[in-house]
């Protein structure tokens, strides 16, 4: 399956960039049990922040789904660490948790979380549907438009 999930992002046209450790008191991932709880993810690219600013005011629905995948190929990056390389230990994406820097009227969290909510459908089939929440803030670190948390189960780590 792994050989699978990897030719799917190859056909996605989705390069996984080196999994970073964080800059701040925490960690980019922690597993326990089979679950594996991704920490929120930013859309870094090459490093540096993208797409800041407000849904609904510098950015279009559209334009904060790409902002939410480019989240959640920061997430495949760090669940490919958590499972030692191997992507086919990915048995479900359990949850999606995405935050939208949004402005006061702007209500269509839900059609950009679609953006990371698809993508993963896309890449792991059944086994990428999942729950999940959208919700509007009022300020992302870094003043960011999107980021995105994620827990996974996974096949036995022992």
């Amino acid at each position: 399956m792994s050989n699978a999930i990897e030719k799917k992002l190859v056909e996605m046209n989705i390069t996984l960039p080196a999994s970073v450790m964080p800059a701040a008191n925490y960690v980019p991932y922690a597993i326990t049990g089979n679950l594996v709880f991704i920490s929120g993810q930013l859309p870094m690219k090459d490093g540096a922040p993208q797409d800041i600013g407000k849904v609904g005011r510098e950015f279009t629905v559209e334009q904060a789904q790409g902002t939410a995948k480019l989240c959640g190929v920061n997430i495949l990056s760090h669940l490919k660490a958590a499972c030692g390389g191997d992507l086919s230990r990915v048995k479900k994406c359990v949850r999606l948790g995405v935050f939208v820097n949004s402005t006061e009227t702007f209500t269509d969290q839900p059609k950009v979380a679609n953006g990371v909510s698809d993508m993963m459908v896309a890449i792991f089939g059944e086994a990428g549907k999942h729950s999940r929440f959208a919700v509007g803030v009022s300020q992302l670190p870094l003043g960011v438009a999107v980021e995105v948390d994620a827990t996974f189960e996974m096949t036995s780590f022992s």
